[in-house]
């Protein structure tokens, strides 16, 4: 069992005010002599302001206004609680015990002593000391000190002769320990973590934490990795009054198994320089290609193609919305052909305006963009591109109307290009578009408290037809049909290639939600686009769409029926009767402790798996978390995650075997990691919370244990 916190009731304002800082006694009996000095038998209390002392015997020295107990003592203030047979007070408030018992108020722990000194001033020293936040009984960990000493008011803390046992196995040893009391920070060394892979030997770091200032700081963590060297990470954090900012680094000096140096920086960075103005930056770069493949944990991080570069200057008022940007970015699949790679936009200017037309529904919007491209082959050079646009717009509680015409101008300035090819081409055309739906409701539920509606949308999308073969592709693609991308005008993505079109964008929706709360449990979607003359325009390799329709999308989420979620997506094709994609989604959680998840991707000649997640405890105290993801196009795992966890009132132990793909060629590498948390102190390990909640969707390792009483 894990009993509650002692209880601890502080003395009321009043009674505090009352006090004036003198003492009051109260006693069953009491012999007063003529020179003032008093003994006091019987159950003796004496107050002060907010301490307490309770003895079975008090003598009150008159001269020096000390007063001395013996038998059963117990002194308490609002962070200390000390239990022991004899003891001083005196009037300014301080008091000293010989062996006794204590519990920190505020921290919920518990401790004995061989002397505690307690100072007016808030600070207290405690001597030869264990301490431990587990309760009374139990000892599974316990911190051992010759000295101690409390700075409440600084809220501080200094430990010597430090001894850190775990179920009576030593743990940790330091000869000085300093820490924050509460919620402060202070400067000083945090616990040690440990790791093993296969890619590295074991791993261990101990960080050091520089408290330099209230709005910044920073963490030094020296480490070694057995298989390859002593490593040094950083991260400073910045927080100011417009801006926050922070610095990460990892610098591995001559990788024994790569030899060379090994390096990673990523920095990230929001200054407000004023109401309307924000510089937004976040910069990383990797000392070589294969960096993520050996220090990164998990498929998704180690397979990362790209780390961007971007630093951006962003403007916003009441019409005109501005991004100055520069963008490179560092290729880590260098498997990549130079010509595949992405370009580097340097600058990147693009402003989108709106403007109402006096009191009317009539508005007028302007889109504009100029970008200078640059990369080592291929053609580059600037591209800019103007969009002024008229729109109508009435929009009420149960349906909508926005008809809307513009006109669409693309000018290059052009380098490298082949021979034969424009220098300046340029691409003009106007468009249309119309974008209309209603909004029907109902009662629903046996006592009407849910509301379910029918929303049907139409979207007409006109754009004529114009060669576009002799423009370059700088930053244009074609991304996959969604219910989205299937009301938007331009199929493509970037300024490139302007799609034509003449057609209609149907979709119907349902949603079913509380009246009163609104929370929503159904929402479902189906869609398609009916072509009145065949699409033309395309990307290099690719094939026009012969068919008279799009695929059909669907799309239906589910919320929490029945503690069951379920996300189901679907894309077929009518003419052939093959499904080009699909996505199911379903999760079960009864209460917050226990998930478990299944899912199937399936995207045509590109991919198909399924993966399947859980957390769930099997005792009282017991939890097993578990994940996998399984590739039916290779035949082969790309990640399982396994491992189980254990929770006392004190404590927690978490071990998780990993084994994921490390490289494009299909490499597995296998790390444990153990996380023992102790509460109330630190945790001691790599912290696999963080990897679980990616891996495992609803998981949380904070959340309240059912299981526990």
């Amino acid at each position: 069992m894990c009993p509650a916190p002692p209880h601890h009731t502080p003395r009321t304002a009043a009674e505090i005010a009352a006090d004036d800082h003198r003492i009051h006694i109260d006693s069953d009996d009491a012999v007063l002599g003529v020179d003032g000095n008093a003994v006091l038998n019987g159950r003796v209390t004496v107050h002060q302001e907010e301490r307490s002392v309770t003895a079975d015997s008090v003598t009150y020295d008159n001269d020096s206004g000390r007063i001395t107990v013996h038998g059963k003592v117990d002194f308490e203030d609002p962070r200390l609680r000390v239990r022991s047979e004899t003891g001083t007070y005196d009037s300014t408030g301080g008091a000293k015990f010989g062996e006794a018992a204590f519990d920190l108020l505020d921290r919920n722990g518990r401790g004995v002593a061989s002397s505690i000194d307690v100072h007016p001033d808030g600070k207290v020293q405690l001597a030869m000391l264990r301490y431990t936040t587990c309760p009374v009984g139990n000892q599974d960990w316990m911190l051992q000190a010759s000295s101690l000493s409390l700075d409440t008011a600084l809220q501080q803390g200094v430990a010597r002769g430090v001894h850190m046992r775990f179920k009576g196995v030593p743990i940790l040893y330091t000869p000085y320990l300093s820490f924050p009391l509460g919620d402060a920070r202070k400067s000083g060394l945090l616990f040690p973590s440990f790791a093993h892979s296969g890619t590295n030997g074991y791993d261990v770091e101990i960080p050091y934490y520089f408290n330099l200032a209230p709005n910044y700081d920073l963490t030094l963590t020296p480490g070694v990795l057995s298989a390859r060297g002593v490593q040094l990470g950083g991260e400073f954090r910045y927080l100011g009054a417009a801006s926050h900012a922070q610095i990460e680094t990892n610098f591995l000096p001559s990788d024994a198994i790569a030899h060379s140096d090994r390096a990673y920086m990523h920095v990230t960075d929001i200054t407000d320089l004023s109401s309307r103005l924000r510089l937004d930056v976040d910069v990383a770069s990797v000392s070589d290609s294969n960096y993520f493949e050996n220090f990164a944990v998990g498929s998704d991080q180690t397979s990362v193609t790209y780390l961007e570069r971007r630093a951006s200057l962003l403007y916003d008022d009441d019409y005109w919305r501005v991004r100055a940007q520069l963008q490179n970015f560092q290729t880590i699949d260098i498997a990549l052909a130079a010509d595949q790679r992405p370009y580097s936009s340097v600058p990147r200017v693009q402003a989108d305006g709106l403007w109402p037309i006096g009191d009317t529904n009539f508005e007028f919007a302007m889109g504009a963009e100029a970008v200078d491209f640059l990369r080592g082959v291929g053609p580059t050079g600037l591209r800019l591109d103007l969009s002024p646009e008229f729109r109508w717009s009435e929009r009420t509680a149960g349906w909508f109307f926005v008809p809307a015409v513009g006109y669409r101008f693309t000018q290059y300035d052009l380098q490298n290009v082949q021979p034969g090819d424009p220098q300046t081409p340029t691409r003009a055309l106007p468009y249309a578009r119309l974008d209309t739906g209603l909004v029907f409701e109902r009662d629903a539920g046996a006592d009407g408290g849910r509301t379910q509606t029918l929303e049907p949308r139409l979207v007409y999308s006109y754009v004529p037809y114009r060669n576009q073969d002799a423009l370059p592709l700088f930053d244009t693609g074609l991304p996959d049909l969604n219910l989205t991308e299937l009301f938007r005008t331009n199929r493509f993505v970037g300024a490139d290639r302007v799609g034509d079109a003449d057609q209609l964008s149907m979709g119907m929706t349902t949603r079913l939600f509380d009246s009163v709360t609104g929370l929503q449990y159904l929402s479902a979607t189906l869609g398609q686009t009916r072509y009145f003359s065949e699409p033309k325009v395309t990307l290099p390799g690719l094939t026009p769409e012969i068919y008279r329709a799009s695929d059909l999308i669907g799309q239906v989420s589910v919320t929490a029926y029945k503690d069951f979620s379920v996300n189901l997506e679907y894309q077929w094709n009518p003419y052939t009767s093959v499904t080009d994609k699909s996505e199911v989604l379903i999760q079960y959680r009864p209460n917050p402790s226990e998930v478990v998840n299944v899912g199937y991707r399936f995207q045509r000649d590109i991919l198909e798996q399924w993966d399947a997640s859980f957390a769930w405890p099997i005792a009282d105290h017991w939890n097993t978390v578990g994940s996998m993801v399984y590739s039916l196009v290779d035949h082969q795992i790309i990640e399982q995650v396994a491992g189980f966890e254990y929770k006392s009132c004190c404590w927690r132990i978490q071990v998780v075997q990993r084994r994921y793909l490390t490289s494009r060629t299909g490499t597995l590498d296998t790390s444990i990691a153990l996380q023992l948390e102790l509460v109330g102190l630190s945790s001691v390990g790599k912290s696999a919370d963080t990897f679980l909640e990616r891996s495992i969707r609803g998981y949380s390792a904070r959340q309240p244990d059912a299981q526990l009483p």
